[in-house]
């Protein structure tokens, strides 16, 4: 779909934490959004400690915070094996399906003037 002027199409997903895979249970900690276009990737981490602990009383916080910082990283492309990876394709890899504590939803489409204002609105509504 072509972008109209002075709008973006753009893809997000929610980051969610699963403190017990096998229970599929999880809390939504973040965000993270990209335009293939503008070659703009944003994403951004909330840890609710009480949300986390409902699940699992025993969850290790600080294991949880350096995982969502790892995931981070890896869509900033400061990640030392995915740096070379253009901004859809680190949003694909963090996105992939897969059986771990840090996961996202599925990625859903979007079109917007300004990409850092829908950030942070999504953010503000799926996260905190």
């Amino acid at each position: 779909m072509p972008e109209k002027s002075g709008m973006h199409l753009y893809e997000y997903a929610v980051v969610r934490y699963m403190p017990r895979v096998e229970r599929e249970e999880f809390v939504n900690v973040g965000l993270v959004m990209m335009c293939k276009r503008r070659r703009w990737i944003r994403a951004g981490m909330k840890i609710d400690a009480a949300k986390i602990a409902a699940l699992c009383p025993c969850a290790d916080m600080d294991n949880a915070a350096a995982q969502l910082d790892a995931f981070r990283i890896v869509a900033e492309g400061k990640a030392p094996y995915t740096s070379g990876l253009e901004v859809h394709e680190r949003f694909r890899w963090l996105t992939a399906v897969r059986s771990a504590c840090v996961t996202t939803s599925r990625p859903h489409p979007g079109i917007c003037q300004d990409l850092d204002g829908t950030f942070d609105r999504l953010f503000a509504e799926l996260v905190e």
